[in-house]
């Protein structure tokens, strides 16, 4: 999950069902001990998996961070899980820099969005 202020500010674009979201909520600890220098790592590392579709991400100002990585099969999502680098921060994770989290991994069946083109009407894009 980004925490730079200059991130993109766009959802991830709809994408031809079926395929999966991995849904991560969190509470963060006190301090950064490291946080935002692994989290950017990690964006680094999972853009690598094939299969990867691409990430959102918010954080509350009451400090609820909700990450959606969206991936095309189960077996990309257990790449990424296996990824020994994401193991070590996850690890780390737990004993450093949240106070909980929770994981859920949903299948997505259905995918639409619109874009505003040029200020008229509102493009739809649907897939699925």
């Amino acid at each position: 999950m980004s925490d730079h202020p200059n991130a993109p500010v766009a959802p991830v674009a709809a994408h031809e069902p079926p395929y999966y979201a991995v849904v991560f909520t969190s509470v963060r600890t006190e301090g950064d001990h490291g946080y935002g220098e692994t989290a950017e790592r990690m964006g680094e590392l999972v853009k690598e998996i094939p299969g990867y579709l691409g990430e959102d991400a918010a954080r509350t100002p009451g400090g609820l961070g909700i990450t959606i990585a969206y991936f095309r099969d189960l077996a990309a999502i257990d790449v990424w899980r296996n990824h020994q680098e994401h193991r070590a921060a996850k690890e780390y994770g737990r004993a450093h820099w949240y106070e909980r989290y929770t994981l859920h991994i949903a299948k997505v069946e259905h995918s639409h969005g619109f874009e505003r083109s040029d200020g008229s009407e509102p493009e739809r894009v649907g897939r699925g």
